[in-house]
């Protein structure tokens, strides 16, 4: 039985999203016949061609001249420097000519769209220039990549103006799959008639198919914007081959269809399989291959006889993450990915920037108690360890295969345990890697610690500081404080490892002062060296955290929420102190966009809230609270 893994719609352009990879590692361990496609990459790159370029055009010139879009409008008037420049500019993002920058760098080589306007606009007139600081700070290189991920994102908003209007790169058609209560709005999207970007993607689906003929197709879903492109790409299959088994995973699937009852999306796949890919999977093959009964498939939503939906697990330990197997990429263009740069930050820019090789260090966190967290779910609760030894093995493996050295490991929150066990591992064995990952800004992480990371090839660490506020970050179960942040990121920055830190405005019974002095907290993060890149996500309450589970210890109350039966995940709540976070998120993001550009820490914060029609208090921290932490 030949087993097909689908990377759907949209994930990442510069790098594979790994979990394809993942599975067919386990499989081919296995013996198990199993191959995979990036149709998020091909679906892209069917349009950056002069031919995909074309059939912009043409969409675009049938959109009456008073509804189009200012993006079209320079689309159209520039449309053959568009079509003469896409094919140079893909392949230098590819890597593939790299003289190409000079041109680029010229200014007059690329039409520039409204996109190119964020070069001379920052948010305050005294930040600066933000190219000039990047030019002194990046290169020829990264300042043509720059320009050319700009270029880019205006062809991005073209194809959402005049093509589709749900695409973006990352978030395709989110909205029709992110906390629906219902399957209605995929469903109506499916029968719909084809945009040009679901002709390609159709295209894309039956060339796939007929390249590799499998029997079982799995469509991986992160993020509920690949959700619609999963379904799409199931849709073409069933009518090429309704033999064809189709089975829905990943962490879209595991965290919000937990509790589906609505037939309607078996008209499109077989099997839905929630949490952890591999043993469910060793189910279902065994079950396709007349070895197991349905009765017998492990975490598994299926369409009864009785045509209901049924919940099936029979209960089987999961696959140890020792025995997961080693991920592959074979298969998959590792030379056609696009190494943008859309933010100019040195830390900020590793997500859209390189290809790495994804790696997980261990299954689940090891902390496992913060409030905001699903920490009732799978991938979060149970915790597994692998060897320092045995995942060394698994990178040599990984880099003789790409040929690449870069990793990012993505653990929720890596253990320092197991990296201190891994970098020594790392330099015993003389192997020589660039390494960055997500961990908690724990005390464990010493200055000896990160020298020693830093040693073993670690050049950047993310983790959560979240609302920077001992109150707030007590109640959130955080387990560390502002100070404790302030001397663990000093100390991996003092070694020279670049630091992101993810910030959360919004949290229950959080009131304006606390917001002002978290920012004033995070300004001083940045002038003292400690931070270099962050990022404000907005709170969003789930029904699978201990705050969607226990609001009351929390001082909010829930919304109810309607009759559901397709996906379960975000819900409202009622805030006592009635503050209107989503106005004081505009000041937080403009404020944190300057600091990251090294411009605006003369400001006193609370300015950046100005002109958003509400109050804001002076902040109650000393302006030198962090340093003092640092050198007392």
């Amino acid at each position: 039985m030949k087993v097909l893994s689908l990377i759907p719609p949209m994930t990442q352009l510069n790098t594979p999203y790994p979990s394809t990879a993942y599975l067919t590692g386990f499989l081919r361990s296995r013996d198990i016949d199993a191959v995979q496609e990036d149709l998020a990459l091909a679906l892209v790159l069917s349009f950056f061609t002069p031919e995909g370029i074309a059939e912009i055009r043409a969409e675009a010139i049938n959109i009456p001249e008073e509804n189009r879009s200012a993006s079209v409008n320079f689309f159209l008037d520039h449309f053959t420097a568009y079509q003469s420049s896409i094919a140079p500019v893909i392949a230098f993002l590819q890597g593939r000519d790299s003289t190409l920058s000079h041109r680029i760098n010229a200014r007059g080589f690329l039409p520039e769209g409204p996109r190119f306007a964020s070069l001379d606009a920052f948010d305050d007139e005294e930040a600066g220039d933000s190219l000039a600081w990047a030019f002194g700070a990046l290169g020829s290189q990264d300042r043509a990549r720059h320009f050319a991920t700009l270029y880019l994102n205006d062809l991005s908003d073209v194809l959402r103006d005049a093509v589709d209007d749900r695409f973006e790169f990352v978030r395709y058609a989110e909205s029709l799959a992110g906390s629906q209560p219902t399957f209605t709005p995929l469903e109506s999207a499916l029968n719909a008639k084809p945009t040009l970007m679901d002709l390609h993607l159709q295209k894309l689906t039956k060339h796939t198919i007929k390249k590799h003929d499998p029997s079982l197709v799995l469509l991986s879903v992160p993020f509920p914007g690949a959700m619609y492109a999963a379904l799409r790409i199931a849709q073409v299959i069933k009518k090429i081959n309704p033999q064809i088994k189709i089975a829905l995973g990943g962490g879209y699937v595991n965290t919000e269809l937990r509790e589906l009852s609505d037939i309607r999306i078996f008209d499109y796949v077989d099997f839905i399989t929630l949490d952890s890919g591999e043993r469910p999977l060793l189910a279902l093959l065994e079950h396709l291959e007349g070895k197991r009964s349905a009765e017998r498939l492990v975490r598994t939503f299926i369409r009864n006889s009785s045509h209901r939906v049924q919940y099936l697990n029979w209960q089987e330990p999961d696959i140890p993450f020792e025995e997961v197997g080693t991920a592959t990429w074979d298969g998959l263009p590792l030379d056609s990915y696009l190494s943008l740069l859309d933010m100019l930050n040195p830390m900020h820019r590793l997500w859209s920037d390189g290809r790495w090789n994804k790696l997980t260090v261990a299954h689940g966190c090891y902390w496992k108690k913060c409030s905001f967290c699903d920490v009732s779910l799978d991938y979060i609760s149970r915790y597994e360890t692998a060897s320092a030894s045995l995942l060394v093995d698994r990178i040599e493996q990984i880099i003789a295969e790409t040929g690449q050295t870069g990793f990012h490991f993505v653990d929720e929150a890596a253990p320092p345990k197991i990296l201190k066990a891994l970098a020594e591992e790392l330099i015993r064995r003389q192997v020589l890697i660039s390494w960055w990952g997500n961990i908690r800004f724990e005390k464990t992480f010493t200055p000896e610690l990160a020298e020693l990371l830093a040693q073993s090839g670690c050049i950047a660490m993310s983790g959560g500081l979240e609302v920077a506020s001992d109150r707030l970050l007590n109640l959130m179960k955080k387990g560390v404080s502002v100070e404790q942040v302030a001397r663990v990121t000093k100390g991996f920055s003092d070694t020279g490892i670049l630091v992101h830190a993810y910030l959360m405005y919004g949290f229950p019974t959080q009131t304006v002062q606390e917001t002002v002095d978290a920012l004033e907290y995070v300004k001083q993060l940045f002038e003292n060296g400690c931070i270099q890149s962050g990022f404000f996500h907005r709170f969003t309450c789930t029904v699978h955290s201990p705050v969607g589970l226990n609001p009351q210890e929390y001082g909010i109350e829930l919304v109810p929420l309607p009759e559901i039966t397709f996906a379960k995940n975000d819900v409202a709540f009622i805030d006592p102190t009635g503050v209107d976070h989503d106005v004081l998120g505009q000041g937080l993001k403009k404020a944190i966009y300057n600091y990251m550009h090294g411009v605006g820490f003369d400001m006193k914060v609370e300015s950046w809230f100005k002109g958003l029609g509400v109050t804001i208090p002076k902040t109650t921290i000393p302006n030198n609270f962090i340093e003092n932490t640092l050198y007392q």
